[in-house]
Order: structure tokens, then sequence, then C-alpha cells
């Protein structure tokens, strides 16, 4: 099997399998009970917290660190929590992109229906990178009902395309204005250098709420993490979504302590595997560039028609170095990916099957790409354990089903 759907899930690791195991058959006492077994776990969980955290860039250990149960529900508190605790400020508008994962867009939908907030959002160029004029406009203009922006949520890096947003000029926007600034980040930590407690804006100094779901960066599923800027000069404050004392009294509930311990090994190694420079990354990245340039030359001449890298031409940071989203004009994504699929080859689409018909995705939509292009998209994606193997393999899989879909289709 070569798999290359890594923005999905990654595999988590010997050392992370490890670690989670022997917490669930060894120190598998409650961490909020007093005795002795109890603290045992309660210091697994903490030390998984200070590896998060150095992870992140967060001086003091596991400062400002929330476990959740999922990168989705860690987004849910990020917005919905910040958002009921600025109830009393008067400030209840959310400004986020047309590009954002789909939970940021659920959660701004349902506090949106209920009448808790007034939803902005700002649109992207072609290649799906945020219009800094169109998102000045919106953070300064004032809304009859429900007062001045109170917080604004954008990705660091998409989920389908890669294409990476300028977080340091938009938190620097945010900081100007008073305006929280929450980023889901699911996609570039673990796989670039993070420091919110830093000096760098580019690395995420003001960046005020993060989100991210170790699963991405080979831990297991089953939890999330959220930080939250603590220092007196920019303390966030939220209502929990789940009551109780756990987490700092912002997420009730059991800490689910395998899970966690195994986000805390998968932390250590990424950090490990961060601080050994660029030059993995770079060697990766030419993976991704060799994949990718072998895939659009071979299919284009064999269509007849210009195979498309959706937000190939991003401009600041460009895309993240592991993954490439394809478009291949007139053909559809989901026969491409059984194709695929029946040939060895796990990728995702970026496109969702609704009422029996392909459509394009959101994503690619909000971006322009022509529907032709959007509905034959795939998404290809690596992690720092993909091999050179893999991706030959992928390429001649990936021209294989072109191919067989391509004459399906004559």
């Amino acid at each position: 099997m070569v798999y290359l759907d890594h923005n999905a899930t990654t595999r988590p690791t010997a050392g992370v399998v490890e670690a989670a195991t022997r917490a669930m058959v060894e120190g598998w006492g409650n961490p909020s009970s007093v005795h002795r077994f109890g603290q045992e776990a309660k210091h697994s969980v903490e030390v998984a917290r200070g590896r998060v955290a150095k992870l992140l860039g967060v001086k003091g250990g596991g400062r400002g660190i929330v476990f959740t149960g999922s990168g989705s529900e860690a987004i849910a508190l990020g917005i919905g929590g910040v958002m009921s605790a600025m109830k009393a400020t008067g400030k209840r508008v959310v400004v986020t992109s047309s590009v954002e994962h789909s939970a940021v867009r659920g959660v701004c939908a349902q506090l949106e229906n209920d009448g808790e907030i007034e939803v902005r959002t700002v649109g992207v160029d072609g290649d799906g990178v945020i219009d800094f004029d169109e998102l000045s406009a919106m953070l300064d203009q004032p809304s009859e009902h429900f007062g001045g922006v109170g917080l604004l949520s954008i990705q660091w890096v998409n989920n389908e395309t890669g294409v990476v947003q300028d977080v340091g000029a938009i938190g620097e926007m945010c900081r100007e204005r008073g305006v929280v600034f929450h980023c889901d980040a699911t996609q570039w930590v673990g796989k670039m250098e993070t420091c919110v407690e830093g000096s760098d804006p580019s690395a995420g100094s003001f960046i005020d709420v993060l989100t991210c779901s170790p699963h991405k960066f080979h831990g297991v599923k089953g939890v999330g993490v959220l930080w939250a800027r603590s220092d007196s000069a920019r303390r966030v404050r939220m209502v929990p979504m789940v009551a109780g004392s756990q987490e700092l009294g912002r997420r009730g509930g059991t800490e689910g302590v395998p899970a966690i311990v195994g986000a805390g090994v998968a932390a250590q190694e990424a950090w490990e595997w961060l601080m050994l420079g660029d030059e993995d990354r770079a060697r990766l990245s030419g993976m991704r560039d060799r994949l990718e340039g072998a895939i659009v030359e071979r299919c284009s001449e064999m269509m007849g028609e210009q195979v498309i890298v959706n937000g190939g031409g991003a401009h600041f940071g460009g895309r993240m170095w592991n993954v490439t989203n394809l478009g291949f004009p007139g053909l559809g994504g989901e026969a491409l990916l059984l194709a695929m699929s029946e040939r060895g080859l796990c990728a995702s689409g970026g496109a969702a099957c609704a009422s029996g018909s392909l459509e394009a995705s959101e994503v690619l939509i909000a971006m322009g790409v022509d529907q032709r292009v959007g509905r034959g998209s795939v998404r290809l994606s690596m992690s720092r354990e993909t091999t050179e193997a893999e991706i030959d393999e992928g390429i001649e899989i990936v021209c294989a089903a072109v191919e067989v879909v391509g004459r399906s289709m004559v």
C-alpha cells in the first residue's frame, strides 16, 4: 500500500503506540483521584502537556495548554468559548475566511444561527490567499446589532491545498485592533517550527488562541489541543463548553490519558525532528515537487489538457512542503480515487459527494477554480516518513488511474 493521505491522518509511531499502550495497561488511573495511582496518571498527563508546550513554543511548561477530545472540539472551544466570554463587551462579530476547515465553518454557522454572533467571511484570491484589503475593512466595520469584531479565525495552512497564510501580518492587524486571533494550526504544527511566545510573528507570536490535532503529526486520535495566551497583557478569557474542574476549568470530563500520553510522545518526536534543521524538510519538499511535476507532465500530455496545481501560485509562504492538490479537467475525482485505491494508493479528494453528484469542494469554489477542474481534483499528502519508493509508485498509480478514467469517459 502507498499511503499519500497524511493530511487526513498519520500513522502513530512505534514510540507513541508503546506509550499509549502502557498508559492503558499500567497507568489507567483517574487523574483526578487523590491516591498515588491516580496521581501517577496525573503526572503522565502533565509530562505530555509540557512536551506539547515545547512543540508550540510555550514558555513555563504547559501554561495555557488544554486537552480536548478532538481538534474539532478544540476549535469549538476556541471560538465559542471566547465569544461567550465576550458577551459583556458587546464585541460579538467573528471574522473568518471562505477557505476554512469545516470545523470552523460549522461552529460559526451554529453560533450565528443561534443568534449569538454575526459572522463575516473574507474572500481569497485564485490561489486561496486571504484578501488583506477586504480583511482590514471587515475588522474595522462595526455592526448595528453585534458591536465590533471580537475574534478572527484564520487557518495557518489550508488542509486541501497546503497554502500557507501570513499569520504574522494577520496577527498584527488583530493586535492593533484589540481583536482575539484564533488560528487553526492543524496542518502546521509538527511540520514547521512554532513559537507562540517568542518574538517572531511568522512563527506565531501574534496568535492568541491556537488549536491543533496530534493525530496529524503521528499521534493517536481522540485528543485535541488548545493553547490560549495567559500573560497579563493579552490574557484570553473563555467560557467552557463542557463544564467541569479538569483542564484549568476550561474543559470538563476525565482526561483521555492514553491519547494524551501519545500526544506528548508525538510532540517530543516532532520537536526533535524539527530541531534537526531544514535539510530533511527540503528533501521532502523536493519529493513533493517530483511527484507533482511528473504527474502534471505525464497526465497533461496523456489528456491533451493541462493538469492544474490548485494553489500552486500562492505568494508569501507558498504551500506546505508535504501536499499537492491536482485538478484533472473533465475527470471525476471520485472515479480517480477509486481507481487509485484499487491499485493500492490512498489519497483524498478535493471534492465532496452531495446528492449523488460530485461537486467541487467549498474551498476550491471559494478560490474560483473552474468546476471542470474542481470536480476532478485530488489531494496527495506526505509525512516525514514518506519514502522515495512510495513517490515512484505513487506517480505510476496516479498516471494509470488517469488513463483508465479518461478512457471510460470517451
